[in-house]
């Protein structure tokens, strides 16, 4: 699941990065621009916006994203706390709000409705495909009854594999979706990691799961 959090204050855009990265992909932007061509560019699964950005208004960015089609779901974070400014905001395109100071479990607990809301796969519902079991929630996956323990990569481009079932994925849509933006050039990484998966996933069964899709990238048998 990835994340893009737009907000200005570095700090407190790192301590947000630091308590949601065990459950989070995330990308931070500190300009209301910037925000707008990363939002434009990658696969974010939510949006989280600050208000108060040096170079435009937090709503001129909610309206500019609404505008250029983005329908990711988006979290205000505001200091404001009159009910008709909140009401304004959720009028201007966002999905939800959260007052400032915000307790980050809270803010994951939005965070995943968000996502539930955007997916329709809940990331808490258990995916099975065929005798594969991924449970998103405890991150847990087994086939065929066995556990298999994959690193925390290894487990994201799976869980993306699955979410896309059927349909064949680029090398590009797994980068960014999985990594950090601002990577380039790591086609042979993914590969590597496919590479992995399939050790785990396919090799000690007799039916192999994960596909190349030749010349696009790879899929996940349906």
């Amino acid at each position: 699941m990835k994340l893009l959090i737009i907000e200005d204050n570095h700090l407190l855009a790192a301590g947000l990065r630091g308590a949601l990265k065990q459950s989070f992909t995330i990308d931070v932007a500190h300009t209301g621009e910037q925000g707008i061509e990363l939002a434009s560019q990658a696969d974010y699964g939510a949006i989280m916006l600050d208000l108060g950005l040096p170079d435009m208004r937090g709503e001129e960015v909610c309206r500019h994203l609404r505008r250029q089609g983005v329908t990711v779901p988006i979290i205000v974070a505001t200091g404001e706390k009159d009910p008709t400014r909140h009401v304004q905001l959720l009028d201007e395109g966002a999905d939800d709000y959260i007052t400032k100071p915000y307790n980050t479990d809270i803010l994951q607990a939005r965070l995943r409705a968000l996502f539930r809301r955007n997916n329709s796969t809940p990331p808490s519902k258990r995916i099975i495909i065929k005798d594969l079991i991924i449970d998103p929630g405890s991150r847990h996956v087994e086939r065929g009854g066995v556990s298999i323990y994959l690193r925390k990569k290894e487990f994201d481009i799976l869980e993306y594999l699955a979410r896309n079932r059927g349909r064949a994925v680029t090398r590009t849509m797994i980068l960014n979706h999985v990594w950090e933006s601002g990577r380039s050039g790591w086609n042979n990484t993914i590969d590597v990691h496919i590479k992995y998966l399939r050790d785990k996933i396919d090799k000690p069964f007799s039916n192999p799961l994960i596909k190349t899709a030749h010349g696009i990238g790879y899929m996940l048998d349906a």
